[in-house]
């Protein structure tokens, strides 16, 4: 964190601070367990840009070729140790909070404006993969390709 204490000093200390309350502390919140050195270092790798939806091999738009790499090679490993015939490693996302808002909100059928998953939308916006494009029925819009604005 060398650099990060140059660009912001404020935001390094935050973080020093947090790193030894995490030392000097036992927490058994299941959602806050202490992540390994080469965890941390995976997550703060380039692949922290990258956004991939979908199954390896199967994504929803192009350039998700390392990510189905690491994604391949940790459910290999995850049936290894765990005796498995199939595996699914990828973590919680904002499908589940969309979900969350959808059912908070809506009865199911109703209809909802959801942006285009090729305009830029998610696959929670009613494409007919998720539970939301089969729960509610959603109109879709998208962006004027010349001015860039919603449709």
């Amino acid at each position: 964190m060398k650099f990060l204490s140059q660009i912001d000093p404020e935001i390094s200390h935050a973080l020093d601070l947090e790193a030894k309350r995490q030392k000097e502390t036992v927490n058994l919140i299941a959602s806050e367990n202490y992540a390994s050195r080469a965890v941390l270092e995976a997550q703060g790798s380039f692949l922290t840009n990258k956004y991939a939806e979908g199954y390896p091999r199967r994504r929803y738009y192009g350039g998700c070729e390392n990510m189905d790499i690491v994604e391949t090679l940790a459910i290999e490993r995850a049936k290894e140790l765990f005796h498995a015939e199939h595996a699914n490693v990828q973590p919680h996302s904002g499908t589940q909070a969309n979900m969350a808002v959808y059912y908070a909100l809506l009865e199911y059928g109703d209809t909802v404006m959801g942006m285009s998953l090729t305009h830029g939308g998610h696959l929670t916006h009613g494409d007919k993969v998720s539970f939301s494009g089969k729960s509610y029925n959603f109109i879709l819009y998208g962006v004027n390709r010349e001015t860039e604005r919603i449709d």
